[in-house]
């Protein structure tokens, strides 16, 4: 459990024994706990959490003296950010305008049918997370597919479905 004090919004490290929870203060700290700086501590929080979970937008939002729904609303709008844990393996099928056109929808159909999964769903085991991105702006190799952080543009469904079988077969994540 993490104590913050009023007074300061620091937590204290006596009472925080998870790292992170430090390396997140010392991150606010370095912004000066402006409020402008909420996309970069939640960009920060997640690197070190791997997601934002429920319970480090509060201290976040007393930290940046910021309304609780203001922090949440940040969190859920921008597609990088996740309240849930992430499976090892990601990808996210742009649904942009140029990758609509180009057969995006017809990829994500693909890969869904393949995993048993919706967009923005994670596999039971947690090893595979699909979801889907207004826009990755990617424009010129639509339609384009991110797999584990890495851009794969003119993909079609067979090339996702070979994509997919690889970060399945037991490869790890780069």
């Amino acid at each position: 459990m993490t104590h913050v004090s009023p007074a300061s919004g620091e937590s204290s490290s006596a009472l925080t024994p998870d790292p992170r929870q430090r390396q997140l203060a010392a991150a606010m700290k370095r912004h000066q706990y402006r409020p402008d700086a909420l996309i970069e501590v939640l960009h920060t929080a997640q690197e070190l959490f791997g997601y934002l979970e429920p319970e480090l937008l509060l201290p976040i939002a007393h930290r940046l003296r910021l309304p609780p729904s203001q922090v949440y609303g940040v969190a859920t709008f921008y597609h990088v950010f996740s309240l849930e844990p992430k499976g090892v393996h990601r990808c996210v099928v742009c649904m942009g305008t140029a990758c609509f056109i180009n057969g995006a929808a017809q990829l994500l159909r693909t890969l869904e049918r393949a995993t048993h999964l919706q967009a923005g769903e994670t596999s039971g085991d947690r090893q595979f997370s699909l979801s889907t991105a207004r826009c990755l702006g990617a424009c010129g190799v639509a339609p384009a597919v991110v797999f584990d952080d890495q851009l794969a543009g003119h993909q079609t469904p067979e090339t996702v479905r070979d994509r997919l079988h690889t970060c399945l077969s037991g490869t790890p994540a780069p």
